[in-house]
């Protein structure tokens, strides 16, 4: 049995909560930089969040932003949020956006917001002329796994995360001296 199986969806959403969906505001930063410092301690990484509330502001509606931030809200309170920003697929000549971060507060989840969140991100992908989303799932979070799987979400086990940071990318950006 697979791991997403292990952990199957509702098959009905509580629907008593009234879910919007709608691109985040200036306003809502600090309550979405609380929801992700929530979410990096879900996942074991709180010490990693680095991120400030004009960090995020500036990547959000600063001169150069690009990337977008979608809320969803339930009466009156934000219950989430999702991040993404567009990327090219170059095999397959495919644009799309990439999905950072979805994140629905416990308090929030099963009642459909996850999904809408994901249904509004891909419908402005298809509005654009994109037609695929990408992200990343940690291994253990078999919940995440198993919506996304039910969902028809694709892996791709022969693939694997890297990323230049700190010391690696400032290595980067001025010469390497082991590498000329």
């Amino acid at each position: 049995m697979a791991v997403w199986e292990l952990f199957p969806i509702r098959p009905f959403f509580n629907t008593t909560m009234n879910i919007i969906i709608r691109c985040a505001a200036r306003s809502d930063i600090s309550a979405i930089l609380q929801m992700m410092k929530d979410f990096a301690d879900h996942v074991s990484l709180g010490e990693y969040l680095t991120l400030s509330e004009t960090d995020l502001a500036d990547a959000v509606f600063g001169k150069d932003a690009f990337v977008r931030l979608l809320v969803a809200s339930a009466d009156g309170e934000l219950a989430g949020y999702a991040i993404f920003y567009p990327h090219f697929s170059s095999f397959r000549g495919e644009r799309g956006f990439f999905l950072e971060d979805i994140f629905i507060k416990q308090s929030h989840r099963g009642f459909g917001a996850g999904l809408r969140l994901l249904k509004e991100i891909a419908r402005e992908a298809d509005r654009i002329g994109f037609n695929r989303i990408d992200f990343q799932v940690l291994k253990d979070n078999y919940g995440a796994l198993s919506f996304y799987k039910k969902l028809g979400a694709e892996t791709n086990e022969g693939e694997m995360h890297f990323k230049f940071a700190g010391e690696a990318f400032a290595g980067l950006v001025r010469d390497h001296p082991d590498l000329g």
